[in-house]
């Protein structure tokens, strides 16, 4: 809830947000830089505190500065800038701490990356420097360089700095961005989404400075950094399921399909059961690993839709109940009558050996077995499918 309403002019052109946690030491130096700047820019423009708990009367400075005021009760960085968006007036959102470690002066940078047409633009602390104790040598040399080089891998986003603070974007973009998460990996969730909603990225250099606060960071190195990484594995289901799950699959049909008629040799390697049951674990691990892959693909369709073109798009084109079923019935059925047939055969040999097939009976239960899991599966599928349809016709 806002602690006081600040008249505002008619139009306001950038509102600049600040996540407050006991900041009452540097929120007047940083309020007057932003005042600083857009007289520069010669632009009107506000600014949001979103406070998330403060104990040191930082609302109350805020306040008196004619900053606008949001106390969020939630607690995380993300919850606070996203309560601190909410109330912004302006077309164009800057966002930077508030402990001044962020150069507030420099938001024209930001603006006119906006300004020429970018949806989000991305400060860039390794590009701009960064002041000598500005930033943990953990988090310069390993934490910050690994995990934006996972994420540029993971999205495919050629950005350099993924955790930097200071960002630009549009109110349209924001409403895009569809962002949620309510601690420290909310920085990698809008470089993320706003890719994945096909916005206009950009980045700007971006010095940081040594913050002037009085107390301990909010950051926990290890905490936090896992919130990052946990984000963008989870986020990433052809990487994390689709890209393993069909290796594992291709191998464990290909190994058994070369041991199905009983043990071989390959450039003098004996390839026997063991190898069959390895082949045969591969390949249910596999198909189920895969099935997951698509499953979370269908749940993350509303901020990530599937391109209709790509591979997972024809499958799910294709797909339909009745079919997963009869698919699955046709693999539980060859499996089942092969059994059958070994099963015939062992009476008639009066239960006696069967040591010959017992390959083809390996590779008999686990075609049962992939075509239970794919009936099972397929009701999943169009229970998740038809849920989607459904909310996106309301």
């Amino acid at each position: 809830m806002a602690c006081e309403a600040v008249p505002l002019p008619a139009e306001i052109a950038v509102s600049a947000v600040m996540p407050c946690l006991n900041e009452a030491r540097t929120l007047p130096l940083c309020v007057a830089k932003i005042r600083q700047a857009f007289a520069e820019l010669g632009i009107a423009g506000e600014i949001v505190v979103a406070d998330n708990g403060s104990t040191d009367g930082s609302p109350e400075i805020a306040s008196e500065l004619g900053a606008r005021v949001v106390v969020e009760r939630r607690q995380g960085y993300g919850s606070a800038v996203l309560a601190g968006i909410s109330l912004c007036k302006g077309q164009t959102i800057i966002m930077a701490d508030a402990d001044d470690s962020y150069d507030w002066s420099t938001l024209g940078d930001f603006v006119r990356k906006i300004d020429e047409g970018y949806d989000l633009v991305m400060g860039n602390r390794f590009l701009g420097g960064i002041e000598p104790g500005a930033m943990p040598l953990l988090h310069r040399y390993v934490g910050n360089p690994v995990l934006s080089a996972i994420a540029r891998r993971l999205y495919k986003i050629p950005i350099g700095d993924f955790h930097c603070g200071m960002r630009a974007f549009t109110r349209s973009a924001a409403e895009r961005m569809l962002l949620r998460t309510p601690g420290m990996e909310f920085a990698t969730e809008m470089v993320v989404n706003a890719a994945q909603a096909g916005l206009r990225i950009a980045e700007t250099p971006t010095r940081l400075y040594p913050d002037k606060r009085d107390r301990p960071p909010h950051l926990r190195s290890f905490r936090d950094g896992w919130r990052h990484l946990r984000f963008m594995i989870t986020y990433a289901p052809d990487a994390l399921y689709l890209v393993p799950g069909l290796s594992m699959l291709g191998v464990g049909i290909s190994g058994m399909a070369l041991l199905a008629g009983g043990p071989t040799e390959i450039a003098g390697f004996h390839l026997g059961i063991h190898f069959l049951a390895l082949a045969s674990l591969l390949t249910l691990l596999g198909a189920n690993v895969a099935g997951f892959g698509i499953l979370a693909k269908v749940l993350n369709a509303r901020r990530c839709p599937i391109p209709p073109q790509s591979a997972v798009g024809k499958v799910l084109r294709m797909f339909t109940l009745e079919r997963g079923l009869v698919a699955g019935v046709a693999l539980s059925f060859a499996g089942l009558a092969v059994n059958g047939a070994i099963l015939a055969e062992w009476l008639a040999r009066s239960r006696g050996d069967m040591a010959e097939t017992v390959h083809l009976a390996f590779v008999a239960t686990t075609l049962l077995v992939f075509g239970v899991n794919l009936m099972f599966g397929s009701f999943l599928l169009y229970l998740l499918r038809d849920g989607e349809e459904t909310r996106a016709s309301r």
